[in-house]
């Protein structure tokens, strides 16, 4: 799995709002970069509607987000309406992505990883564990916390 400091492989996959995601346009902004093992499971479906109501403000911070899965295009579509994801969803269904960040894991999907990458493109930050709250509690934490003290 890549870690801090290393250039974030770019990656050109089609996505939930009808066109190609190319990783590399999103350059002069942070992303959080989210692995998620299936779509439509409950842990997936927690971490992605969180990953949606956070998105307003974290856009407004200038942060993008991106999920991912191996999931296909149809499915990823589907998933992000459900989910109201306004961000988009990347299918990976021949998971070069997955194997281009060493997160491939058991069952052939991906693991529940989080790659926090800065505005130059390189990995700042990974979370990593099977429980989705980790992964959107530190986006606020590292995005938010001075939307959150302001209250």
């Amino acid at each position: 799995m890549i870690g801090p400091g290393a250039q974030a492989p770019d990656f050109d996959a089609p996505s939930s709002k009808g066109q190609n995601l190319k990783l590399s346009s999103l350059r002069g902004k942070s992303v959080i970069l989210y692995f998620y093992p299936k779509a439509f499971t409950s842990g997936c479906a927690m971490e992605t509607r969180t990953f949606g109501e956070l998105y307003p403000k974290l856009s407004a911070q200038g942060v993008e987000i991106v999920g991912v899965s191996v999931d296909d295009t149809k499915t990823q579509t589907a998933f992000a309406i459900d989910c109201r994801a306004d961000f988009p969803l990347v299918a990976d269904h021949d998971k070069h992505i997955a194997e281009s960040y060493g997160v491939l894991g058991t069952f052939n999907v991906a693991k529940r990883i989080t790659f926090y990458i800065d505005p130059s493109g390189k990995v700042a930050e990974v979370v990593e564990s099977a429980r989705p709250g980790p992964h959107t509690g530190r986006a606020v934490e590292k995005f938010l916390q001075s939307t959150r003290q302001s209250r």
